[in-house]
């Protein structure tokens, strides 16, 4: 079996008292998107820079890439977005994206003709000879994409990567981070916007107060207690819903909420809503939202903090 992307058995991060990671274990598949989600101050960019040494952990046990984390040859293989990237105003889109591969030591002929393609993909070949100052907010964000993928890295670390760009420039965005998945790379989307992180990513984990709150595929955090809902054709009548009431079922005008192990969990209760004359014109799979999950997970660690 393929060994993860990026595998943490254990990392903590401590400023003086203050402890801004606190023992995260984390796994991330390779050729995955994931994504890491919290709020603001959660952690989330220190645990990113820690994991490429920008930031040294006060404790780190764990492998990047199969090596362990912070070894300088595998670090060769990494891409990188920072939250809020600045480069000079006076170098233009392709020289950032030229001095970005001079500093990952991409050979200068391969560097010219990455920089040409990763222009075009990004969406920038127009615009590349323009300087940096010139730029709207998502043509910067574009010009840093290409230059994090200017040395072809295995693995791709984006910090915010839609933070302040307008609607348009967040579907763009979008489909260059799942291009990053279909040519095999793997995608580490730092985020606190949980709608952009939903629509491309395969896992990802919350994190809140420097802990990971949950981890998991998109599937298995939102698909809890198997609830179904049924909806009737008319409201449930007033025998009918004091008899499923009674037996703890949630019932409002034509809706009636059921946990079942199944679809099939539910055949019963639909047979005896037909008996009863009942006509029903839906049944449905009920999800919680990534939003859902995430505000529990925030709260559940809130809790815990302040006991």
């Amino acid at each position: 079996m393929e060994a993860a992307a990026v595998e943490i058995e254990h990392l903590s991060k401590r400023y003086g008292r203050f402890e801004a990671l606190r023992e995260v274990a984390l796994s991330v598949p390779r050729g995955s998107v994931f994504g890491l989600l919290g709020p603001n101050g959660a952690g989330k960019s220190t645990l990113v820079k820690s994991l490429l040494t920008i930031v040294r952990p006060t404790e780190c046990r764990g492998t990047l890439l199969g090596e362990r984390i912070g070894h300088r040859r595998t670090l060769a293989k990494v891409g990188y977005l920072p939250e809020h990237a600045r480069f000079p105003e006076y170098l233009t889109g392709r020289q950032i994206v030229g001095f970005t591969a001079g500093l990952a030591k991409v050979p200068a002929k391969q560097a010219k003709r990455r920089a040409e393609e990763l222009l075009e993909t990004v969406g920038m070949k127009d615009w590349a000879d323009r300087k940096n100052g010139t730029y709207s907010k998502g043509m910067r964000q574009r010009v840093g994409l290409a230059q994090a993928l200017v040395n072809d890295p295995e693995i791709v670390f984006l910090d915010e990567p839609t933070d302040g760009v307008d609607p348009g420039g967040r579907i763009e965005i979008r489909k260059i981070i799942e291009r990053m998945r279909e040519e095999g790379r793997t995608v580490f989307v730092n985020s606190h916007l949980l709608g952009e992180v939903e629509q491309v990513a395969d896992e990802v984990a919350i994190m809140a107060h420097g802990r990971i709150a949950e981890s998991g595929t998109l599937e298995s955090l939102t698909r809890r207690d198997n609830r179904y809902e049924i909806r009737t054709l008319g409201p449930v009548p007033a025998e009918v819903r004091a008899e499923l009431e009674g037996d703890g079922l949630e019932v409002a005008g034509d809706r009636i909420a059921s946990t079942a192990a199944d679809a099939k969990g539910v055949q019963q209760l639909i047979d005896r809503l037909r008996s009863r004359g009942v006509v029903i014109r839906e049944m449905k799979e009920l999800r919680f939202t990534l939003e859902e999950v995430f505000l529990k997970a925030v709260q559940s660690v809130g809790k815990e903090e302040s006991r």
